[in-house]
């Protein structure tokens, strides 16, 4: 008897469906680190159809007979996709879609610069970028409305520093921004003087002068840079990442990348204050979506500003700048505010803390609320590049999670020993300190900051040295991580940061399959060769994301 088309229906979609064969990636040189830290070698992977490792072969291994599909890596080197522990990903393609100064090495080389992306952009009603150091051009000051008027003329210009932490203007944004002689600077900011007069350059919550007249971005724009940041992070091996201060509009974008199914990669998103995180996400974390691709887990807060604008909060003041100890942005109680009514929803708290008495205030916050908020948590201090040394053992306290970036040390050794004088350095960018202490230590970029490449990260932090091999020796090498230390800071411990280390962060039967494929074996290669790694290709839950020999070719049709 055949049955009604609609019961038959039923009866199909009851029924077992067919098992959906394995894939195949064979002919590897596979490496990854297991849940002790232990490397495993391994010669092929077969994924599943949902994306997730079902094994990790050894050559005598039996291959499944009829894999759905099959890749031959030809013997290439295969490691577990990185992690950047602390970035802004918005931010990153923002800075890739404007005028980049991160390359400039002096002032003039800044202003010639800015001076041919303003006639190659006549059409804007603002100039935007960012990048620039001071330091970097040997300035020995902040450079002046002045400076940037030369190359701009009267057309309105922003400017922030390479660390986010300041920005520069021209006079026209000042004009705009209505900025006087009397205007004040709100708490938690400063405003740079030049002969009584703003001098154009504003430090941390000053910032917000200028930005608050700036043109929105349109969701078309940001579209393009999430898109142009993704393409970056993919090449350069990182398949997923902290993204640290998400905005609501940050977060509507990923949310549109997911649904348009362009989310390539995997995104923790840490919320741009509490407000945010509510908005988003209501009573606690959002559920992982997109397979795993996407949660709202934790909350961003800030405690001081950073080293090279001298914004860090310092116990005593600056060796180079006397009666200055840098910008608290919150008292003690707003501070225990801020973070409780996070932690009463069961956010992740991370809170940015760069100079030696924000790391003690936040250090001590989470003491007083350990006794309320139990269980794991997780606590993040971000950054938490000079620490005073009597407080590195609390970084072993109550689940502490230390989130470094060891390129910071190679760009800011000379600022820090000129910001903090010889005596005080016992405690900056002590990363092996805070492993000895019991802290979990995880490493990121803080793109773009500095450059996103995980492998300069690795590098420098088992050699204490930057590109060019500098210092001899290493700077504070007593602060050096093993490779391997460092390699776990990179992958499963960073994704523990996020709550994710059961998801990803390491290959394993069960765990996403979220690879990589390099031109070398990073477990061998002399640090130079270990920064000069090349990605071949990048994939995420089982699927190639990226490819070199593609991009390329897409770069030359251009």
């Amino acid at each position: 008897m055949r049955l009604p088309v609609s019961l038959a229906l039923i009866v199909a979609a009851l029924l077992p469906l067919p098992a959906l064969a394995d894939a195949l990636v064979e002919n590897v040189d596979g490496m990854t680190l297991d849940e002790k830290g232990e490397v495993v070698r391994f010669n092929g992977i077969v994924i599943g159809s949902d994306g997730k490792v079902v094994k990790l072969l050894k050559r005598s291994d039996k291959r499944p007979e009829r894999p759905d599909w099959k890749e031959d890596l030809k013997g290439r080197t295969v490691i577990p996709g990185m992690i950047d522990a602390h970035g802004h990903v918005m931010d990153l393609g923002f800075r890739a879609l404007a005028l980049d100064l991160s390359a400039t090495k002096s002032l003039a080389e800044a202003q010639e610069a800015i001076r041919r992306y303003a006639l190659a952009n006549a059409t804007r009603p603002w100039l935007v970028g960012g990048g620039w150091n001071q330091e970097v051009w040997g300035l020995g000051r902040f450079p002046t409305a002045a400076e940037l008027d030369v190359a701009t003329g009267d057309k309105p210009a922003w400017f922030e520093r390479a660390d986010g932490h300041a920005g520069w203007a021209n006079s026209a944004a000042m004009r705009l921004a209505g900025i006087t002689a009397a205007t004040k600077a709100p708490a938690g900011g400063r405003i740079e003087m030049v002969a009584g007069k703003p001098g154009g350059v504003f430090v941390d919550a000053a910032k917000a002068l200028i930005t608050r007249v700036l043109p929105n971005p349109t969701p078309r724009d940001r579209n393009s840079a999430f898109i142009k940041a993704q393409d970056i992070l993919l090449a350069n091996g990182v398949t997923a990442t902290a993204d640290m201060g998400t905005s609501l509009e940050d977060w509507l974008t990923y949310r549109r990348m997911g649904d348009l199914g362009i989310l390539r990669m995997r995104i923790m998103s840490y919320a741009r204050g509490v407000d945010v995180a509510l908005q988003v996400a209501g009573s606690g974390p959002t559920p992982w979506l997109y397979d795993d691709k996407l949660r709202m887990g934790g909350i961003k807060l800030y405690a001081d500003g950073a080293l090279g604008s001298r914004g860090a909060w310092l116990k005593a003041p600056y060796a180079d700048a006397p009666g200055n100890r840098g910008l608290p942005f919150l008292a003690d109680d707003q501070l225990l505010n801020l973070m409780s009514r996070g932690a009463m929803d069961d956010f992740q708290i991370a809170v940015h803390a760069i100079g030696d008495r924000a790391n003690q205030q936040v250090l001590d916050a989470i003491d007083e609320m350990s006794d309320t908020y139990k269980g794991d948590r997780r606590w993040r201090i971000e950054h938490a590049q000079i620490v005073d040394p009597a407080d590195l053992p609390r970084f072993g306290k109550h689940g502490i999670v230390a989130s470094m970036q060891p390129v910071h040390q190679t760009s800011d050794r000379t600022m820090a020993e000129a910001r903090l004088g010889p005596a005080r350095l016992a405690g900056a960018y002590a990363w092996k300190s805070m492993l000895r202490n019991g802290a979990t230590l995880v490493f990121g970029s803080d793109y773009p900051v500095e450059s996103p490449n995980p492998f300069a990260g690795w590098a420098a932090a088992f050699t204490r040295q930057d590109a060019d091999g500098q210092p001899f020796g290493g700077w504070r090498p007593e602060e050096a991580v093993t490779r391997d230390q460092a390699w776990r800071a990179f992958t499963i411990d960073a994704a523990y940061a996020g709550f994710a280390e059961k998801r990803f962060g390491h290959l394993a039967p069960g765990m996403r399959a979220d690879f990589i494929v390099v031109d070398r074996d990073p477990t061998l290669a002399s640090p130079s060769d270990l920064r000069a790694t090349v990605v071949l290709e990048t994939w995420v839950g089982g699927e190639r994301v990226y490819r070199r020999s593609d991009a390329a070719k897409a770069g030359a049709e251009r």
